[in-house]
């Protein structure tokens, strides 16, 4: 490529980072052109993956505007990151032995707006396990089905208000 990518660092001292590195192209003949793949980002993001990482963790403890103005960076930025971590989250969660789920809706507008709530509630584990846009019957009986019939066999106990 004739001039170089820059990609987002962890800033250090507050003092934002920028890493440049000129991609290599490669014309492959049964693919076209190609850009070189890099261990430090993927695709054509322009932050490496340790700094969306690092907005991500902040991300948990601040608002994402907060997170942006802290680390000089954009919203989006923010947005995309945990978006990517919560993304491998859900790839690589196990869902295997839940026998105790709790079933809840919460109020997120004004107005009458629901979402509904899904934890495991087991001794042992406790975690969120859907979030649901409606209260409604087949909003949840998606989740169900998603779930998948062997594991909603497995569940013994469900607590709700609803």
């Amino acid at each position: 490529m004739p001039s170089p990518r820059e990609f987002e660092f962890i800033p250090v001292w507050n003092i934002p980072v920028l890493f440049s590195y000129t991609m290599r192209r490669v014309d492959c003949p049964a693919c076209g052109v190609k850009a070189e793949a890099v261990p430090w980002a993927q695709g054509k993001h322009s932050c490496c993956d340790v700094y969306r990482h690092f907005l991500a963790s902040w991300a948990r403890r601040l608002s994402w505007k907060e997170t942006a103005a802290c680390f000089h960076t954009s919203w989006d930025n923010v947005c995309r990151s945990v978006k990517w971590v919560v993304d491998f989250g859900l790839r690589h969660r196990d869902l295997e032995g839940i026998t105790a789920i709790g079933v809840d809706e919460v109020t997120y507008s004004k107005g009458h707006r629901y979402m509904t709530l899904v934890y495991q509630i087991d001794g042992g584990c406790r975690r969120l396990l859907g979030v649901i846009r409606d209260r409604d019957t087949a909003s949840l009986t998606g989740f169900f089905e998603s779930l998948g019939a062997e594991r909603c066999a497995q569940i013994k106990v469900v607590c709700s208000d609803m």
